[in-house]
């Protein structure tokens, strides 16, 4: 079974134990979200999915992003830009950087990042249970692209 078969069934069993009916349009929903490699908004994974199915209703997608971000299945961003974005959980800590430029987000997780936050919470007499990194900037005219 493929990692996007894994999510597509984990999303399913979400959907599920929240009392929906699988449908077909459902279930392409789950496969579009489960194969993005990038933070989509709900109208990206509308356009995404529509492509496949054009019965498929904007407000299914909303009522389907939803659920899944209730169940804790995907997590939504709302970046300086103000479109909320969505991701699936299972990917491990990361923090973003986004492009101010282009919206595009990069995500990227650093060791040296998550210790110096740790040890900036103990020193203010804190444990860290969870947080959030996002950077804002603009590429540099090198010429280079960044590490994805």
């Amino acid at each position: 079974m493929s990692e996007t078969d894994r999510r597509v069934a984990a999303f399913e069993g979400q959907l599920k134990a929240a009392g929906l009916r699988m449908t077909q349009q459902r279930r392409l929903i789950l496969r579009v979200i489960a194969e993005a490699d990038d933070h989509p908004d709900a109208k990206g994974i509308f356009s995404r999915a529509f492509a496949q199915d054009p019965t498929l209703s904007l407000s299914t997608v909303y009522r389907t992003m939803k659920v899944l971000e209730s169940r804790g299945a995907i997590e939504r961003h709302a970046f300086e830009d103000g479109i909320s974005r969505y991701e699936h959980t299972n990917q491990g800590h990361h923090d973003h950087l986004i492009d101010i430029d282009t919206g595009d987000v990069i995500e990227f997780s650093s060791d040296a990042i998550e210790e110096l936050q740790r040890r900036i919470a103990a020193e203010l007499g804190y444990e860290l249970v969870r947080h959030k990194l996002e950077l804002y900037g603009r590429r540099k005219p090198t010429g280079r692209k960044p590490r994805r």
